[in-house]
């Protein structure tokens, strides 16, 4: 097998990249990501990790469509509660799907024409995948971006496979308190993102951005 050709500086300079033109509070902690990689958010319950999960599906929907593999709760009344909560049918009919399916499905299901770019995977530890699973599956979608969302043990996600996939990751957001932390490569100028603002604000005392 022939070696791939290396690459210059000019080479990796001269590379147009798709970003995802975050704007707002959005932008203020994450900056403007690139629309492909890994992403990984983890918190414990009760901190407002479902909240941002659906916030940020609305968010991502206005750039392109995102599937939501929804491993862990499914369609129960609670998605549905949630989905009213944040008016998600203001995405329209077409931006955001809802399917339940394990590694060997959803990867049949990407492959196809047309897959979603976009891919939501809730929870990782409901996958039941090894890291050399996730390595696999990720490598066979370089241009689809993978957002893992995981439970948390303390601050740090739950299980060793988890951890190394945080690890792995471009962006990684931890979710305290009603409030999302950019701990990745792409950070704003606050590094912060409210869920809820007053519940984050009581819970922290200070506003986005006054910790750093």
């Amino acid at each position: 097998m022939a070696l791939q050709r290396a690459l210059t500086v000019d080479n990796v300079l001269a590379k147009k990249y798709k970003l995802i033109d975050f704007t707002g509070e959005w932008y203020d902690a994450f900056d403007k990501p690139e629309m492909s990689g890994v992403w990984f958010v983890w918190g414990n319950s009760g901190n407002g990790k479902t909240s941002f999960l659906i916030q940020m599906i609305k968010e991502l929907a206005k750039f392109d469509k995102v599937l939501v593999n929804s491993r862990e709760e499914g369609t129960r009344h609670t998605l549905q509660k949630s989905l009213i909560n944040f008016n998600m049918r203001d995405v329209g009919k077409s931006k955001v799907h809802f399917v339940n399916e394990g590694i060997v499905d959803l990867t049949t299901r990407l492959k196809l024409k047309k897959s979603h770019r976009i891919v939501v995977i809730d929870s990782f530890q409901y996958m039941q995948i090894s890291y050399k699973e996730y390595i696999r599956f990720k490598e066979q979608f370089p241009d689809k971006l993978l957002i893992f969302i995981s439970h948390a043990d303390g601050k740090s996600p739950e299980g060793r496979s988890a951890k190394s996939v945080k690890f792995d990751a471009g962006l990684k957001i931890y979710v305290e308190g009603y409030r999302a932390f950019s701990h990745g490569r792409y950070k704003g100028a606050k590094e912060e993102y409210d869920i809820w603002p007053k519940k984050a604000l009581k819970y922290w005392g200070t506003e986005p951005g006054e910790q750093i």
